[in-house]
């Protein structure tokens, strides 16, 4: 037992005594008393020290690889980002790709506001043209006192304007009192009278009635109706006679081709007059008495304007005539079994003799221009609607206002001529 302590003592001391060289190269002792009764910090032991420098030193060798394992991965992809950037400044230096021209219908574009501005210019130039041309080669011919003399020579044949401005004002007066009336409450002459005078044919127990009358609102359609009735005076004077009376020659002669040239020079006049009554009658007039009546359907007129057929064209443009001839004439006879199309033909018949009817009295001469060219509505419905749509029709719309019009001017003032003035001539 004492052999083997004297064996392990020196042993264990050989272990607590072992040394390691320092830094300074010294021999230090390791179990740190001497160092602990200096106050100094003891080193490190040599395993943490040693792992402390394996660690640096492996840290160093991974940077080095990493360092080079970057430049070995750069080195095996410098294919693709050669072939990157190839691409970039392909892409920044093309300029083409797939598409169509933007006036081909497979482009779907559909702004066409500037052609349409540049066509209200030309229509303006080219008429401004004409008139200017019209203005060198007659003069003025504008006359406003020839048209009220046609009032003052023949009175007889106006309404009077007694008749006319006395119940308009006494309806306007009474107009604020609105009372909900049955029948027979009615059949007085106050609620005769307002159906007379309001911008309706159909007559109902009880109209449809605004809050107040818009003093301002009536004060505009009172200068509109005033200015586009002068307007529509001076051009029926200085531009539509002159070519009217230009137009009887090749009428006589049965010239075609001047014929032709004749209507094609009226019909730019003739339709410009058309728009402008419009406006004057189912804007303006309507929009005055029935603000000054207080009548509440406005709904004089739609967008015939985009009609693509021709019986949209006719049941938008005129809605107090249309709903007059709906609920007389057609919705009747549908109720007794009568085919649609032989109502709608009844309906433009009915139409074509109001027409005729209108022309032929002031004229005082039966003729059947403006029945035929109403009839004829039928047989052009039918066609535009079967082969026509869209924009096409719209198109074949506006071809029949202006020029179906103008021909039928002509053939009236071509027999007002020969019937007046065909001795002298």
């Amino acid at each position: 037992m004492s052999d083997t302590a004297e064996m392990r003592g020196p042993a264990s001391r050989r272990r607590r005594t072992t040394t390691i060289s320092g830094g300074g190269g010294g021999v230090k002792q390791a179990n740190g008393s001497r160092w602990h009764d200096a106050g100094e910090k003891p080193p490190q032991c040599p395993g943490k020290a040693k792992s402390d420098v394996v660690s640096r030193h492996a840290s160093h060798n991974g940077k080095v690889d990493r360092e080079m394992g970057m430049s070995g991965q750069q080195f095996r992809n410098s294919p693709k980002k050669q072939r990157s950037a190839v691409e970039d400044i392909t892409e920044r230096l093309s300029c083409h790709v797939l598409q169509e021209s933007l006036l081909s219908s497979a482009s779907g574009y559909s702004n066409y506001r500037g052609i349409l501005n540049w066509c209200v210019v030309m229509l303006v130039l080219s008429n401004a043209r004409l008139f200017l041309e019209n203005i060198i080669k007659y003069g003025i011919l504008v006359d406003p006192i020839q048209v009220v003399s046609l009032f003052l020579k023949d009175p007889y044949s106006w309404p009077a304007a007694c008749l006319v401005i006395g119940p308009s004002v006494a309806l306007a007066n009474g107009s604020a009192v609105h009372t909900h009336v049955s029948y027979p409450g009615n059949l007085t002459h106050r609620d005769m009278y307002y159906f007379v005078f309001a911008p309706t044919l159909c007559y109902q127990l009880n109209f449809p009635r605004s809050p107040r009358i818009r003093k301002r609102f009536l004060i505009r359609r009172l200068f509109e109706m005033l200015f586009f009735m002068q307007l529509l005076v001076g051009l029926i004077q200085q531009w539509m006679v002159p070519t009217v009376q230009n137009s009887m020659k090749p009428f006589q002669e049965m010239d075609f081709s001047r014929m032709v040239e004749r209507l094609l020079k009226l019909a730019v006049p003739n339709h410009l007059i058309w728009l402008i009554f419009f406006y004057w009658f189912f804007h303006s007039s309507m929009n005055f008495m029935a603000e000054l009546l207080q009548f509440g359907d406005r709904e004089f007129y739609r967008d015939w304007w985009n009609s693509e057929s021709v019986t949209y064209f006719w049941a938008n443009w005129n809605i107090p005539v249309h709903k007059w001839c709906l609920r007389h004439f057609y919705k009747p006879m549908l109720k007794r079994g009568v085919n649609k199309f032989l109502a709608q033909t009844a309906v433009f018949l009915v139409s074509a003799f109001f027409h005729e009817y209108l022309v032929s009295v002031p004229l005082k001469m039966f003729r059947l221009w403006a029945f035929m060219g109403m009839m004829a509505q039928v047989p052009l419905a039918w066609f535009v609607g079967r082969f026509l749509n869209g924009i096409y029709g719209n198109a074949a719309v506006w071809i029949s206002l202006i020029i179906g019009q103008p021909i039928a001017v002509l053939m009236y003032v071509h027999d007002y001529y020969i019937i007046h003035y065909g001795s002298t001539t």
